[in-house]
């Protein structure tokens, strides 16, 4: 599918609105990647504070789509709560929640603690595996980011992981009301976060092209978001062995970081421990969710 024009957040609420001082306005992030996005974190591990969630804090998880099958995105709006992680999945009116969680439990109760007087709500959509370039041996397996893919066949042509992106932002703005409570509200994009990147590195072709795709995408995620500047926010990926030309990539994230004009680059990802070869372990993910946050709060 071709990404020519962006979708914009609720245009015909304005008029709506004028006028009812209960609606809500609501700062959204969107956090998206691969499977270090999705969550290994074991929600039997979590911390006492954090096992009911996080109050007042509301997101809408895409289900996942594969290549070449029609949009997916799936989800329903639901307060934040423990299960975002691997193997979360949703039909649109119930969310299925797995034993394990992501980034999002922290990096939500941090901007709360933040921004105390901010609404703040999160739009999720990764997939495990996901390279960015259809090139990346990976992609045939997990899929792709790539823009401009057209693989596939049918009511699937041309369809990857930015259009089951789309398609989660479709279904999420189509609710009007998102925290339930009778009025409508308003999504103010605030920024995105970005923990993808190893798929990329286990090819040396595909690793030197990863700083030019990162940027041509990061600019379409911003801008169908809703502002092109907004802050974004990349965690670099480990230096774990399983990355063969992981150096690269590396590379290429810190100078995507150093020449956009509001992004920050998170690198406490090399303190974390791992529960297998590719995945950070539950302590990793608690702090990479605040790290992340603190990022996304700051200026450069």
């Amino acid at each position: 599918m071709k990404r020519t024009a962006s979708f914009l957040f609720f245009l015909g609420w304005s008029a709506a609105l004028c006028g009812v001082a209960t609606a809500k306005d609501y700062h959204v992030y969107y956090l998206g990647g691969q499977s270090n996005m999705d969550g290994y974190g074991k929600v039997g591990e979590l911390p006492e504070d954090l096992k009911a969630g996080v109050p007042g804090v509301w997101i809408f998880h895409g289900n996942m789509g594969r290549d070449g099958k029609p949009p997916a995105g799936q989800g329903k709006w639901s307060e934040l709560k423990p299960g975002h992680g691997r193997s979360f999945g949703s039909d649109g009116k119930k969310n299925k929640y797995s034993d394990r969680f992501g980034v999002e439990l922290t990096f939500a109760r941090r901007l709360k603690e933040l921004y105390p007087d901010r609404n703040v709500a999160l739009i999720k959509y990764s997939r495990g595996g996901t390279s960015i370039s259809a090139k990346a041996s990976a992609a045939k397996r997990f899929g792709c980011w790539e823009p401009d893919w057209e693989g596939g066949a049918g009511a699937g042509k041309g369809v990857n992981q930015y259009d089951h992106f789309l398609a989660t932002l479709k279904h999420a703005r189509a609710v009007e009301d998102v925290d339930g409570d009778g009025e409508k509200d308003r999504l103010i994009p605030s920024g995105l976060v970005w923990m993808q990147g190893e798929s990329d590195a286990q090819q040396k072709e595909v690793a030197d092209l990863y700083e030019a795709n990162l940027g041509k995408l990061m600019g379409l995620l911003a801008k169908d978001l809703g502002d092109e500047k907004q802050r974004v926010v990349i965690g670099r990926i480990t230096d774990w062995k399983v990355w063969t030309h992981g150096a690269i990539v590396r590379a290429a994230q810190a100078a995507f970081v150093n020449k956009h004009p509001n992004a920050a680059l998170v690198t406490s990802t090399d303190d974390y421990g791992n529960s297998d070869p590719w995945h950070y372990d539950t302590a990793g993910y608690l702090d990479l969710g605040k790290r992340f946050a603190d990022a996304m709060a700051g200026e450069k």
